[in-house]
């Protein structure tokens, strides 16, 4: 018999070292880089003073693992919105995610 959970938590995923500053290069090279660099500057420099309080870097892997998926799934969202397919009844899911805390 073993003492042992019969499940694993789950770890964050961790970055590369460098991947922030990967990220950064990438969307300073993206078209949309005037919204989104200062926008992921913010959110780095955030769940950084949240690292220093904390000890805990899963706010940074967060940070970049959120801006990973923002960057690859941008042409399909550019796609999406130059097709002009109505989306007026979508869900705004920042809005839901602030309900859920």
């Amino acid at each position: 018999m073993s003492a042992q959970p019969d499940h694993a938590p789950v770890t964050p995923y961790a970055p590369a070292p460098g991947a922030p500053a990967e990220l950064l290069a990438q969307l300073r090279a993206d078209q949309h880089a005037e919204k989104w660099v200062p926008a992921f500057e913010r959110e780095w420099s955030a769940a950084l003073e949240e690292s220093r309080r904390t000890f805990s870097l899963t706010g940074l892997y967060e940070v970049v693992q959120d801006w990973q998926g923002r960057i690859a799934h941008a042409p399909a969202v550019d796609a999406f919105v130059a097709s002009g397919y109505d989306d007026s009844d979508a869900v705004d899911l920042a809005e839901l995610r602030r309900r859920r805390r």
